[in-house]
């Protein structure tokens, strides 16, 4: 075993044991697909729709007053919801091979089943007249409820993925006549 081998995956085996989320070929090919930037625009995006979606349902809920408006919210929500997983499964075949499924992203990809699930059965709710308004916005309450923790899910991967970056500059930079 080389020695760049040897310090490389000591540092990795170091962190609490934890595994590299991408392999060197995996993080090459993440950070040449212009699908990364399209997910690191979208995230931020869908999460400021959904802080001001959620502030409107609240708003609803307590007050009774801006159903259209916060109906509105849920909609472009869950539209944005849709954009995100269709472009991250585009994302996760490119950088994977896969489109759903990864292993590094298994579960969060199951989890963000579960958060399509809700967002389209409050839409099938709305459109279908299922339940009366108070009982679609509790429903989208839900909803977004799993998104805040799939949207968790995510970040927490966003954290491992710089840790193992972090770990391997550091590995590499103690390997003497290394230029990293």
């Amino acid at each position: 075993m080389s020695k760049a081998v040897d310090v490389a995956s000591t540092g990795r085996s170091t962190a609490q044991g934890l595994k590299a989320l991408y392999t060197p070929e995996q993080r090459m090919r993440r950070d040449a697909t212009k699908w990364t930037l399209v997910q690191g625009i979208l995230a931020p995006v869908q999460f400021a729709v959904f802080l001001m979606s959620l502030v409107l349902v609240l708003h609803y809920l307590s007050t009774g007053d801006g159903w259209g408006v916060a109906t509105a919210s849920i909609v472009i929500k869950t539209l944005v919801l849709y954009a995100i997983m269709i472009t991250g499964s585009i994302w996760e075949r490119e950088v994977f091979g896969c489109y759903l499924f990864a292993p590094a992203f298994f579960w969060e990809d199951v989890f963000s089943f579960l958060v399509l699930a809700l967002h389209t059965a409050y839409l099938v709710a709305l459109f279908a007249g299922l339940g009366d308004p108070r009982q679609q916005m509790l429903l989208a309450l839900a909803a977004y409820a799993s998104y805040f923790v799939n949207a968790t899910q995510f970040v927490l991967k966003l954290r491992a993925a710089r840790r193992d970056e972090r770990l391997a500059l550091s590995a590499a930079s103690s390997i003497p006549g290394s230029r990293a």
